[in-house]
């Protein structure tokens, strides 16, 4: 046995035992054709394919074949939602008045913050126009963005936007992440297009309300913001359910971790009151999101390891595999 295939094998204990011992071989000779003659390591695309054959597997034999569509799904809703609130923040951080709370700090801006929703804005501009394969590449560099603005800014003693603000945005560009490449026309557009929605809507309520920013005035409406994720993910996860499609359920289930977060703001508050705090301090606020992002995970996990009947189109672990191609990978042999 060569080096190569020995790694292959080792790369295999991605898979359920059973499905190994009746596919491994297969699975392995194909990976083998394809290298070149003098390649010692499995390339990068071989392991990231071997890995998430692994866990498709595993999740079929849970009976959770449709996490991954699930997590697909609640990527397209995290990236709307990220792209409407960068779309709400790019407008109220428009400061033209004085108040007691402070002026424009960063140009006609009240924060660094406004590089950050511009990211996001550009972001959906291009998931829209551009070639599909940019709109991860675009959705990192702006998570990127979003986390590096809290050392940057004050390392340079520049405003920028809270952590009650922040957090929620870089858990839903994280999940953005598993946004699908190939999309229908209609969902490269909406998230453009919901954007756009809720500036012009807060425009309005700028122009109706005649208040100038201050993060105490508009930070309040993300709880709100997380309701109606919350609401939509239930009505998308019901109507798919009529059809017997768990896509939607799992997505809501992938959904509750920005969605909790979202509620940041009137959760650390609680949190103060319970730990009798003077104020709510970033170890507060960093606790309370901590216990969020486990809670809601712990129940995700809780979901995927609920043993649960095959679904009945699931194929047998021995099946015969389409001739000619991995039946995992897909490679042609």
């Amino acid at each position: 046995m060569s080096d190569l295939e020995r790694r292959y094998r080792w790369l295999l204990h991605a898979y359920p035992a059973a499905y190994r011992r009746t596919r491994g071989a297969e699975i392995v000779g194909t990976y083998l054709d394809l290298a070149g003659p003098d390649r010692r390591w499995p390339s990068p695309d071989d392991v990231a394919d071997v890995l998430a054959g692994g866990v498709r597997e595993r999740l079929r034999a849970a009976g959770a074949a449709d996490l991954i569509p699930g997590v697909r799904l609640a990527a397209f809703l995290a990236f709307s939602t990220a792209t409407a609130l960068a779309g709400i923040w790019t407008v109220a951080e428009q400061v033209t008045e004085q108040s007691s709370w402070g002026v424009a700090a960063f140009g006609p801006f009240a924060t660094t913050g406004i590089i950050v929703w511009t990211a996001w804005l550009l972001t959906a501009v291009i998931h829209a126009l551009a070639p599909a394969r940019w709109t991860g590449a675009a959705i990192g560099v702006t998570l990127l963005l979003t986390t590096a603005v809290v050392p940057v800014a004050d390392l340079a003693r520049l405003p920028r936007p809270p952590l009650f603000v922040l957090l929620p945005q870089a858990a839903l560009g994280l999940l953005a992440l598993a946004i699908p490449a190939s999309s229908a026309r209609w969902q490269r557009l909406a998230p453009l297009a919901v954007a756009l929605a809720a500036g012009v809507t807060t425009a309005q309520l700028v122009a109706q309300r005649g208040q100038p920013y201050r993060w105490g005035n508009w930070g309040v409406f993300l709880p709100e913001a997380g309701v109606a994720l919350l609401l939509i993910a239930m009505v998308t996860a019901a109507a798919l359910a009529l059809h017997r499609d768990t896509r939607g359920l799992w997505a809501l289930l992938v959904l509750l971790t920005p969605v909790g977060l979202l509620g940041l703001y009137p959760l650390t508050e609680i949190t103060t009151e319970l730990i009798n705090a003077d104020y709510a301090n970033f170890r507060v606020i960093a606790g309370t999101a901590a216990t969020i992002v486990a809670l809601t995970g712990a129940t995700l996990v809780a979901a995927v390891a609920v043993p649960r009947r095959p679904h009945p189109n699931t194929p047998a672990i021995n099946a015969t595999p389409i001739r000619g191609t991995c039946p995992t990978c897909g490679r042609g042999q």
